[in-house]
């Protein structure tokens, strides 16, 4: 790491990056991880459950809620103490303090000249894989525990986010519309992938908590794009071209260290925050070292590739990156053995 640190610009880091962590450019090192205590077996059986791995960690009753619904609410999953190490890294980060490489800090630029670089500003810190202190949320025992039962016991962290949801209750600036997460994902298969969620503080709907259709898991993945309100979207925050209005949502109201794990072709999104503080969660895509990447020419997850692309080509000043570059430079090992991803 401190080889990239020592290098001339953005482009040579990113370049030194990927050609450690592309298997077209170089093959990345094997890190080494400890198994959780869950005992899964890694092949989906026939039978009974088409989402969930056979394991000792969830009851039956959990499994078939997943399965019926796509989603499964874990009350006081991570302990205060580790919120509290998340919420002051995250300040830290505001205030430039320390600067992870490869981290995405996303902030509402028309508040920059009334509040500075402060917490007021950043909205999303994202792909902080290099920040150890906000990774160890990625690794935490009790959290890994409950990914197996969905992933099985090779597991890679692929995408991680802590999202800061500022007050907005007039332009609608940080709603995220209904999505299915596994339109922004080139790897398969949909089943072995799980996304863990963890309020850092109270969630509720006038905070801007998590929304969920449930049981639309099991439906394909759907055409997504930005949304036709005028001035309502950020960057990359896609939705649901053809939303269903109709369909039941579920407003999921949590409470601090509460966690959500949900299949990433669950359709869900975020409110605004109609309050005057923050709401606050960190959380992690995890998905199973079996896994494969995709090519998406030619599908609806096309367009969503070359502005990713060129995000990262703009960023890094760099000429030749790939979506799979991007993602091996996000992916880490944090159990078992690395095998594809």
């Amino acid at each position: 790491m401190e080889q990239l640190r020592k290098r001339s610009g953005p482009a040579a880091r990113l370049d030194a990056i990927l050609r450690h962590l592309s298997p077209r450019l170089g093959a990345a090192p094997v890190p080494t991880s400890v198994p959780t205590s869950a005992q899964v077996s890694a092949v989906p059986q026939l039978g009974r459950f088409c989402y969930t791995l056979d394991n000792d960690v969830l009851t039956t009753e959990q499994r078939q809620f997943y399965e019926d619904n796509g989603y499964l609410l874990i009350k006081k999953l991570v302990s205060d103490k580790d919120i509290e190490r998340f919420r002051k890294e995250f300040l830290r980060i505001c205030k430039k303090e320390v600067n992870p490489p490869g981290a995405m800090i996303m902030k509402d630029e028309s508040l920059r000249s009334q509040y500075g670089q402060s917490e007021k500003v950043v909205n999303k810190v994202q792909d902080f894989q290099e920040d150890k202190e906000l990774f160890r949320y990625c690794t935490l025992p009790e959290v890994l525990k409950y990914v197996e039962c969905f992933t099985g016991p090779n597991i890679m962290a692929m995408h991680t986010m802590l999202i800061n949801k500022l007050p907005d209750s007039d332009k609608q600036t940080f709603l995220h519309p209904m999505h299915q997460d596994l339109h922004y994902f080139p790897f398969r298969p949909a089943d072995r992938i799980v996304c863990s969620w963890t309020a850092m503080e109270r969630a509720d709907q006038d905070n801007g908590c998590l929304v969920v259709q449930p049981g639309t898991h099991k439906e394909p993945l759907k055409p997504h794009g930005y949304p036709k309100q005028e001035g309502k979207a950020n960057k990359l925050f896609h939705g649901l071209l053809d939303e269903d209005e109709m369909s039941p949502r579920v407003h999921l109201v949590m409470e601090k260290g509460d966690t959500v794990f949900f299949h990433p072709l669950l359709i869900h999104g975020s409110g605004v925050n109609k309050t005057s503080g923050f709401r606050k969660s960190i959380s992690c895509h995890f998905a199973s070292s079996q896994c494969y990447y995709i090519d998406v020419k030619n599908t609806d997850q096309e367009h969503l590739e070359k502005e990713i692309v060129e995000i990262v080509r703009k960023k890094y000043n760099a000429t030749s990156v790939e979506l799979r570059d991007i993602w091996n430079f996000r992916a880490r090992l944090v159990q078992g053995e690395r095998i594809n991803l």
